[in-house]
């Protein structure tokens, strides 16, 4: 029986283990964020796996609202602006979760960016189920 199957019929595990990869997967490019961002600190593993779940709650509920409304904003900077609005998540995550600390703005700013890259490379090879793949690329 594969995923599709244990979906269909009912078995929520495979979704259950994918969110907990994506979770684990964003925390480690949290942390990879702090190192490299200067502004950007996280006070133990406590504080870093609750900065990424409430990063990752305000991504699903709160960025898509902000999106829609900025978007002529976000269409004028031909998507550019939608690092402003994931700096801001970020910052608002600060300001929930002690231990997670961001300095200013352009550092949540440039940590945006940073998460943005490193959990898109890291999702290229992980798959939903938490096993390791390497997609092909689809060039032709």
């Amino acid at each position: 029986m594969d995923d599709f199957d244990k979906f269909y019929h009912g078995t929520r595990e495979p979704r259950i283990r994918g969110f907990v990869y994506r979770w684990l997967v964003n925390a480690f490019a949290l942390a990879v964020s702090a190192w490299i961002v200067k502004g950007i600190e996280v006070h133990g593993v406590l504080s870093l796996f609750f900065a990424a779940m409430v990063i990752g709650v305000l991504n699903a509920f709160v960025r898509p609202l902000v999106i829609i409304l900025t978007l002529p904003l976000n269409i004028l900077t031909m998507g550019l602006f939608t690092f402003v609005i994931n700096g801001l998540m970020i910052m608002m995550a600060s300001k929930v979760v002690r231990g997670f600390i961001v300095a200013d703005f352009w550092s949540a700013l440039v940590g945006a960016i940073f998460l943005a890259i490193i959990s898109f490379l890291i999702n290229l090879f992980v798959a939903d189920d938490g096993s390791i793949n390497i997609i092909p690329p689809r060039w032709h």
